[in-house]
Order: structure tokens, then C-alpha cells, then sequence
């Protein structure tokens, strides 16, 4: 796994899958971070090539297609991040394509309902050689300013709204996309903005942990805090809790596992995610809220009172810089 940045102002992706609005609106986001080349070089439609025209700012652009992950490769030789939106079907393999090759750096996969085998031979691929996974069944990133994947963060009004166009100093990690949206914007109110977010996925194995992101914010000199939303199921938020406590991080983790409602049903309950079904007590947002707190991050006592403790949070480190 990467131990700082993974996104610049030049980072260009590979986009598997052709699907115009995610694409569109990277270029989009693009414009508005004042970028003077877009962030997608080059298409990969299997068994298609020729250009696609789309909007960089009011001006038409031709992105090239190509047939081949193989082919796009060696056309973008600088295309390090691969957006994979194939279905879940074919997800699995044409990731692994994507690692394979030595121009890739970082593979999204957008697909949920990757098998769990498929999954965890792309993750051991992937920590053998040194690439990032983010996913499966993920809605991917952003680093303000500067780069962001597929349909992260909504519409340009959302963008503008949580002013993720330019970079803040919160390094954000979450296992729920959908929330994301949400704490982008509670972030924005109350910091000066995020640095860096991204959904790691919701599934039982994600190709990158939480700890696995925190531990890169950490190495990144313009991030000064971290906000974590796990959630109930799975042991993720166990393996940020031995980092905590081995003293692995040396800035304030504002964390929050939700699903604490799930106490509230007598049987074992799913909720939205393959990896957020609460088996077992150790699994229950309780424990992990609790374990967290023990192991020296800011937990608050709800959900409703996170972003208060977000604001706290930033301002005490304000007032001590």
C-alpha cells in the first residue's frame, strides 16, 4: 500500500467502461479546480475505438478510445489510476488486467457484488506489488483541487457547496459512499475543508482499509486531521484501533461507527452493505465506538454530535498552530 499521496493536480486515469455522466463530470470538477489538462486521457470500450467527444469547460474535447486495457496502457504511458465501471461481472478480471500492467498505480472498482475470492486475490496481487486497490463497490475519491473519481462528491453545485475545488486539510475515509456526500459537506461547515476523501467500499474485504488511508494521511504534511465513518460488520475498524494504540498516528482521528441502531432488532440485521451486517458482538458499532475511544481517537456520543466534535476538533488544532 502507498504511504502518502496517491492523487496530484496531474493525475490522469484510465476510464474502463465508457459511461458519459461519471466521466463528464470529472471533467467538470476539472475546470473548476483550474486544471489545464483533464484528468481522463484516454477510454477503454472493449472492442471500440475512435475518439469521444465531451465538455472540458464550454470547449469540445475528443477523448480517445480504445479496444484494449493493454492498448490504452501504451497510449497514456502517464495514466497511473485505472477507473474500472465494468460490471460486476467482468470486474474482477479486467482489474487484475489493470494491475498487471506497470503503468498502473491505482485501481478503482466501482462494481458491487465482486465475489469474495475474486476479491481477495486482487488485494493480495495488489499489497504484493505495491499498487492501491480502492473498492470494490465503491464510489471512489477525491483530493480537493485536484483529482477526483467518477461520480464522487455529485454535482458541481454539491462540489461547490462542500468547496471541495480546493484543498482543505481533512484527510476523510469512510466505508459508506452514500455517506459521504453527507460528511463532505458537515466538513466543509465546520474546517477549513477536506484534503482528501474516499470511500473504501463496503464490502467484507476492501481492496484498501481504513487504517490502510489513515496511515497515509499521516504521512501527508498538509493534512492535520482525519475523520473516519466505519461501520457496523467486518473487522476493519479493528486493525485502525491496534495503529492507534502501537502509536502509528500522530494526528487527531475523529471516528464514528454507525449502526448503533442495530441493537434495536433481536435478529442478526443487513443493512445496506455486504460487510454491514452486525455478527457478533465485537462486530456491533457499539464495540467498535468504545474500542476506538479506548485506543486514543475523538469518538462522539452519536452520530448527531459528530460534527461538533469535528469543529472541535479543528479549532483546537487552529488556535495551537
Amino acid at each position: 500500500m502507498a504511504t502518502g499521496q496517491i492523487f496530484s493536480k496531474t493525475t490522469q486515469a484510465l476510464f474502463y467502461n465508457y459511461k458519459q455522466l461519471p466521466i463528464q463530470r470529472m471533467l467538470d470538477f476539472d475546470f473548476l479546480c483550474g486544471r489545464e489538462t483533464p484528468s481522463v486521457a484516454g477510454i477503454i470500450n472493449p472492442g471500440s475505438d475512435g475518439f469521444q467527444k465531451l465538455f472540458f469547460g464550454q470547449e469540445e474535447i475528443a477523448i480517445p478510445v480504445h479496444p484494449t486495457i493493454e492498448a490504452a496502457c501504451n497510449a497514456h504511458p502517464t495514466a497511473d489510476v485505472f477507473i474500472n465501471f465494468a460490471s460486476f461481472r467482468s470486474a474482477a478480471a479486467s482489474s487484475m488486467s489493470a494491475l498487471k500492467q506497470p503503468t498502473v498505480r491505482v485501481v478503482a472498482i466501482i462494481a458491487e457484488g465482486v465475489p469474495e475470492s475474486d476479491a481477495k486475490q486482487l488485494i493480495s496481487y495488489a499489497r504484493a506489488n505495491n499498487k492501491v486497490i480502492i473498492g470494490p463497490a465503491t464510489v471512489g475519491g477525491v483530493q480537493a483541487g485536484a483529482f477526483k473519481i467518477g461520480d464522487t462528491a455529485g454535482t458541481i453545485d454539491n462540489i461547490i457547496q462542500c468547496k471541495l475545488y480546493r484543498p482543505g486539510s481533512v484527510g476523510f475515509v469512510s466505508k459508506s459512499g452514500g455517506m459521504s456526500n453527507e460528511l463532505y459537506n458537515t466538513i466543509a461547515r465546520v474546517t477549513d475543508g477536506i484534503y482528501e476523501g474516499i470511500a473504501i467500499g463496503g464490502d467484507v474485504f476492501p481492496g484498501s482499509t481504513l487504517s490502510d488511508h489513515i496511515l497515509r494521511f499521516n504521512n501527508i504534511p498538509q493534512v492535520k486531521m482525519m475523520v473516519v465513518l466505519g461501520e457496523l460488520g467486518g473487522s476493519d475498524e479493528y486493525s485502525l484501533v491496534e495503529a492507534l494504540k502501537q502509536g502509528k498516528v500522530q494526528k487527531p482521528v475523529v471516528a464514528w461507527v454507525s449502526g448503533t441502531c442495530a441493537r434495536l432488532f433481536k435478529s442478526e440485521v443487513q443493512f445496506g452493505h455486504a460487510g454491514a451486517k452486525s455478527g457478533g458482538e465485537l462486530e456491533s458499532a457499539q464495540a467498535k465506538n468504545q474500542a476506538l475511544r479506548d485506543a486514543g481517537a475523538v469518538v462522539p456520543t452519536s452520530f448527531e454530535a459528530l460534527e461538533s466534535v469535528i469543529k472541535e476538533t479543528f479549532e483546537k488544532l487552529v488556535h495551537h498552530s
